[in-house]
């Protein structure tokens, strides 16, 4: 096979074999074709597309360019959850312990974010002490034991995605849907769960902002599940402001904790009590939604999901008394109020604005090796529908020592306030199982 004569075939529109798709990865992985190829390679794919079967073939052979995590000897099916990326999105940190609580087995390997807010994992990490690296039979064994296990995904973890990524990213062929797909079912598939649940973004804070194109998207990674014998379901939900009130990294546990604590905002109580019933069924803990959904209502209600939070974060070093006391985390120096312009209802938040401003203040990174502060956010005091009264606050910056100023206008700017109430968007927009 030469790598010319491939580039060449789908460039004209031609449908490619899997054997080369397969040849194609293994060879760039190896560094014997060059990134310029694979660079055009990505272009026609962009142009060209790619259909259901080299889409399966695609991800397939990411899956085999790195080392698949073994969860043989975790007892029970183990279930998975994904989200395409938004703004505020701390499901993860309600949803591990609320469905290790119920009986599920939660053994999730998570990603620190890039972009406008920190990653999972950058966010369990602003918890005094807790640790995102485990071994494999560390992290076998706490799952077994504590019903969950949520670490940092390694190098070796589908490398061939980490390559390509870099390429798309600097040649605009990043907004692909098969290459989004297989991006993300690659790295899914190679982590081992038996049954995964996706939560694909849609609107103005989330990477697939169309909702023709997020169920598109959220159709072929079920595809391609199914076709890897995985149980998946995916949701399509709101992403245009905002999920719950907090967009940061320690504000985030903080307000997952209330969540567990049956006080949290109301979407993402619904959302996470939405993905975990999916996410039970898939397990075969519970035979119809009803009967999921009052499993981890009581849960959450009665204590055992937040009292599983604690016996998580302790079993991966963590300090649980941030469960009682939210002030050992870490702290901004200054609270800054963005008030309302104007008295009125508010009727729309970009959510990309409320992201880039939790950015500018170190809560996320522009590169993979920034820092960030996990202290740093933007605490929301007004949703939408809310009414306001000119001078209200209608959120705070909490700052350290850069980006006040810049990030007070984003937030500020973001904000869209009216004479009359809006029209309020159903937060799941569809589900879609097959």
């Amino acid at each position: 096979m030469q790598a010319y004569a491939i580039i060449k075939k789908k460039r004209d529109g031609e449908r490619l074999s899997p054997e080369e798709i397969s040849w194609f990865i293994e060879k760039y992985v190896a560094g014997e074709i060059p990134d310029y190829q694979v660079a055009a390679w990505l272009m026609a794919v962009y142009i060209r597309g790619l259909n259901a079967a080299e889409t399966v073939a695609l991800t397939e052979a990411l899956v085999r360019s790195g080392q698949r995590v073994d969860l043989s000897d975790i007892a029970g099916i183990k279930v998975d959850k994904h989200s395409t990326g938004g703004v505020g999105d701390k499901t993860t940190l309600v949803l591990a312990p609320l469905l290790a609580a119920a009986g599920a087995k939660v053994a999730k390997v998570s990603g620190r974010g890039l972009g406008h807010t920190g990653g999972t994992i950058d966010k369990l990490e602003s918890i005094p002490g807790f640790k995102t690296a485990l071994g494999p039979a560390e992290f076998v064994s706490q799952v077994n034991r504590v019903g969950v296990a949520v670490v940092a995904q390694t190098e070796t973890v589908v490398p061939a995605d980490k390559k390509l990524y870099a390429l798309r990213d600097v040649t605009a062929t990043v907004d692909s849907i098969p290459l989004i797909a297989a991006s993300i079912m690659s790295k899914k598939l190679a982590c081992g769960a038996d049954a995964i649940v996706l939560d694909v973004k849609t609107g103005s804070g989330a990477f697939v902002q169309d909702p023709g194109t997020a169920r598109e998207l959220a159709r072929l990674m079920v595809d391609i599940g199914k076709h890897a014998g995985r149980r998946v379901t995916a949701l399509i939900t709101d992403m245009d402001q905002p999920l719950g009130y907090a967009v940061g990294n320690a504000v985030e546990v903080a307000e997952a904790v209330e969540t567990l604590k049956g006080r949290g905002p109301l979407d993402l109580t619904e959302l996470c009590l939405e993905l975990g019933t999916r996410m039970l069924m898939l397990a075969g803990l519970a035979t119809n939604a009803a009967a999921a959904r009052a499993r981890l209502e009581e849960m959450l209600w009665d204590g055992r999901a937040l009292a599983k939070f604690k016996e998580w974060v302790a079993a991966q070093g963590g300090d649980p008394r941030v469960a009682d006391d939210p002030g050992i985390l870490p702290q901004a120096p200054q609270k800054i109020p963005v008030s309302s312009p104007r008295a009125g209802y508010v009727v729309q938040i970009n959510a990309l604005g409320v992201g880039e401003a939790a950015r500018v203040l170190g809560a996320g990174r522009a590169r993979k090796e920034d820092a960030v502060d996990p202290a740093v956010g933007v605490v929301l005091a007004a949703k939408v529908g809310t009414e306001v009264e000119a001078g209200e606050p209608l959120a705070y910056v909490l700052a350290r020592d850069k980006g006040a100023d810049e990030a007070r206008q984003l937030v500020a700017t973001a904000y869209t306030i009216a004479a009359r109430p809006p029209k309020i968007r159903p937060l799941v927009r569809a589900i879609v199982e097959k």
